[in-house]
């Protein structure tokens, strides 16, 4: 037994098993989506990078808010994309983990950006004063680089520990590999102890953030409500940002019931749809909410597309 696991070099996704009569138009809504988060995002990003009155504290975190969207749905819908072409839907071992560290790396990013954010907003509105010298380039790049490098740590080290478990099954019964259910793989329950420690570690840390998010809101709201300079405020940067975190919550918090509670009576076409939540509605919702709302990049975008258009006509 012990040989036989030990050569398992690929894995059989058979999430889209029950969805293949209808894959052409699947793959045709999918690589649509796909394109328009590519589009939404990218205008976004070169809209902050090209600006230079947009280098400011939070405008350079949401184009990295936007550049961690396109790290997370690059490692997702090109191999979507191609499963649905394909009569067979296999990944490699370590192509499998390498997209499990890139999905969740990416989640705990946004979650650590988001944090960052609501620290930026405290500071802008409840210490004015303060802002420039405590949010200063040095420390934004520190806040930048720990928002991406420490998840990244994190998650590979739950993938380090998943890599050493031997494994008694090839088949995930998902759209694309996630650690849980690779360790759930695994012949002997008794080596997943240490994996189980670290996950749980792992969501203390991230719990953490959304406590500190939440307490950030509600010391900005006490602040907000007797003031009605603090309140424009409020509504104009903090209202994106909140509702970026709502969504992103929700979102990961339905793939997580899903994934640990979900009954296996559920349609298939259900848990695909709440397993790909988190990689389809943020990376849509966030720059459109940004993009609408924050009015220096409103203008700013608005001002491009009129310009392009009178280039047309003209």
């Amino acid at each position: 037994m012990m040989d036989n696991v030990s050569q398992i070099t690929m894995f059989s996704l058979s999430g889209l098993n029950e969805t293949m009569n209808h894959r052409v138009a699947l793959f045709s809504l999918t690589l649509l989506c796909y394109c328009f988060i590519l589009l939404i995002n990218v205008s976004v990003i070169m809209t902050i990078i090209l600006d230079k009155n947009l280098h400011e504290p939070m405008y350079i975190l949401l184009c990295t808010f936007c550049m961690n969207g396109l790290y997370g749905t690059t490692g997702f819908y090109p191999k979507f994309l191609w499963d649905l072409l394909s009569p067979v839907h296999v990944i490699s071992y370590s192509g499998c983990l390498v997209q499990a560290l890139v999905m969740y790396s990416f989640a705990c990013s946004d979650l650590s950006i988001l944090a960052v954010m609501a620290y930026d907003r405290y500071v802008a509105i409840c210490r004015p004063l303060e802002y420039h010298s405590i949010m200063s380039k040095q420390r934004l790049i520190k806040l930048v680089c720990f928002s991406w490098i420490t998840p990244f740590c994190i998650i590979g080290t739950n993938i380090i520990l998943t890599s050493r478990l031997r494994l008694c099954s090839p088949y995930i019964a998902r759209l694309f590999c996630v650690n849980w259910v690779i360790v759930k793989l695994a012949c002997f329950p008794e080596q997943t102890t240490m994996n189980g420690i670290v996950a749980y570690i792992t969501i203390i840390i991230y719990a953490f953030h959304g406590f500190f998010i939440v307490w950030s809101y509600i010391y900005l709201i006490k602040t907000c409500v007797n003031s009605i300079e603090n309140r424009g405020k409020f509504m104009q940067t903090c209202v994106p940002h909140l509702s970026s975190v709502l969504i992103f919550l929700v979102t990961i918090l339905f793939d997580v019931m899903s994934m640990r509670f979900s009954s296996k009576d559920l349609p298939q076409t259900f848990k695909n749809f709440v397993a790909i939540e988190f990689l389809l509605i943020p990376p849509i919702m966030n720059p459109l909410i940004y993009g609408f709302k924050l009015t220096k990049i409103r203008n700013r975008i608005l001002g491009v597309i009129s310009f392009k258009i009178i280039s047309v006509i003209y």
